[in-house]
């Protein structure tokens, strides 16, 4: 390959899956709705999403691998070694990835607009907002992981493993300060739909995990400090190829354009959809592990805590297709909002509706005729698999649901509205889920079943209150239905380039 070949292919390969939304219509054509969806057929809207979703789902699923890679390597370990890690898990997921993650959604809607605006150098801006607040906000984060053994011990958690999982969290500060600037590349390059280097750079590291893994804790005895050490190394092995690619892709030549002063100012309004969109994130993401400690209140724990674990497990990998159509709608929506086109943005949701169910009904099935292998797939004992047989046709069910959530929250996220679908997991997990779980599982004597269906009761509150705003948000500007207005898109663009008053 000659000198001057090497660049034309690696530009060929970094183009965009989908070419970016043309300029802005004038505003006199987008209130007479004559954007550039209007000859956009379903069919045409259905390969873009597709196009997008696909390297995000193998994304989201090779994340998923590493996760899994630590936890056999650990298993490998020890019982108190497996405890200690799965405990440590669940203290930093509350405590600091689930709020970090969930600030660094707000970029789907800041970074998704500038681009469908045309406004392709504030990309690099928020970006770098973005990293300097979630890394300050990892600050004290980090000392509470430096202290996670003592405060699970005040909690109640038994002295060893309390002690296991503190050792494992301390060493997992250092990953802490390489997820927070991933997410916000993720994010960056999503919103530009360059999801394709996402997914490469993913597998790469989860490639080089297993060998970080035996190196740290095999080869060098660190044991479980080393798995959590492991973890740092794949973040930081992700994040440096995905700033190369950023740094050298001519693809990103014009959203990033170098370190710039305007990342200190703006923060306010960062944080007006950084706060809520994290407080979308934890009300689900904590409610699931609400479930697993109502589980072990119930009677014969042990086999109560192993079938939820199987059955959320199953869940989160059934999850995943959904979730990369909640991302692709996000980066949809988000873009031509920001571009002007408010019948391309009402397109897109309804067609990711149409995609949602039948995958998530397709998943299902497929779960209910295998419902009497899955559970010999995670164990070999027998009560346990048929234990999670009777569950299978009410998880499957729960998919269905949990999956059209996720896509309607992708479009929430497009649109802006991170405040009132905060509002709604409120109530859907807090106000009826949860209680709902306690009730079917105490009072009912349902036990394990009971939790699944005061989860469905969530889920199902959750989709309805989420479609019923997708179906009453006033695209085009003007007031009908129930009032809802789509937040306007140029105007939270053109703003965030506006100096903040001190």
């Amino acid at each position: 390959m000659t000198s001057k070949e090497a660049p034309l292919l690696m530009k060929s390969m970094e183009e965009p899956l989908l070419t970016a939304t043309a300029t802005a219509d004038t505003e006199k054509s987008v209130a007479a709705g004559g954007d550039a969806a209007a000859d956009c057929s379903s069919w045409s809207e259905v390969k873009k999403q597709l196009c997008l979703a696909g390297p995000l789902v193998a994304g989201y699923l090779l994340v998923n691998v590493v996760q899994m890679i630590s936890i056999m390597f650990v298993g490998h370990l020890g019982k108190l070694e497996l405890a200690g890690v799965s405990v440590a898990t669940s203290f930093a997921s509350v405590t600091g990835l689930s709020v970090l993650a969930g600030m660094a959604t707000g970029l789907d809607t800041l970074c998704g607009q500038a681009f469908g605006a045309g406004e392709h150098r504030l990309l690099g801006v928020h970006k770098q907002r973005a990293m300097l607040v979630l890394t300050l906000l990892g600050i004290p984060v980090a000392a509470v992981w430096a202290n996670a053994g003592e405060i699970l011990a005040w909690c109640g958690q038994d002295r060893e493993i309390a002690a296991a999982a503190g050792r494992y969290t301390r060493w997992l500060i250092p990953a802490l300060f390489a997820f927070v600037p991933l997410q916000c590349h993720v994010r960056f390059l999503q919103s530009q739909r360059l999801v394709v280097p996402v997914m490469l750079c993913s597998g790469a590291a989860a490639l080089a995990h297993p060998a970080a893994c035996w190196l740290l804790a095999r080869r060098l005895g660190l044991g479980t400090r080393g798995v959590a050490l492991a973890n740092a190394v794949s973040y930081l092995l992700n994040l440096s190829l995905m700033a190369l690619y950023v740094r050298l892709s001519p693809s990103c030549r014009d959203t990033w354009t170098g370190f710039s002063g305007e990342a200190f100012r703006g923060i306010p309004g960062f944080l007006k959809l950084a706060v809520p969109s994290a407080a979308m994130v934890c009300m689900e993401w904590w409610s699931f592990e609400l479930l697993v400690l109502l589980a072990g209140l119930l009677p014969n724990p042990k086999l109560e805590t192993a079938v939820l674990s199987i059955c959320l497990h199953t869940l989160t990998f059934a999850v995943m297709v959904p979730l990369g159509l909640g991302a692709a709608v996000s980066t949809r929506v988000s873009n031509e909002l920001g571009a002007g086109h408010p019948r391309a943005a009402r397109l897109a949701a309804r067609v990711v509706m149409s995609l949602a169910f039948s995958v998530c009904v397709s998943e299902g099935l497929l779960m209910v005729l295998a419902r009497n292998l899955l559970g010999y797939a995670y164990s070999n004992d027998e009560e346990v698999a048929k234990y999670t047989a009777r569950l299978m046709p009410v998880l499957a069910v729960c998919i269905l649901f949990d999956g059209l959530q996720s896509v309607l929250s992708g479009v929430v996220r497009g649109c802006g509205r991170q405040k009132l679908g905060a509002v709604i997991n409120l109530v859907a997990y807090y106000v009826a889920g949860i209680p709902a779980a306690f009730f079917f599982a105490f009072v009912c004597h349902l036990r394990g079943m009971g939790l699944w269906f005061g989860l469905l009761c969530g889920l199902v509150v959750q989709m309805l209150l989420l479609l019923l705003i997708s179906v009453c948000v006033n695209w085009n500007g003007e007031s009908y239905g129930l009032g809802f207005q789509v937040l306007r898109a140029k105007d939270r663009v053109f703003s965030s380039t506006l100096p903040v008053d001190i």
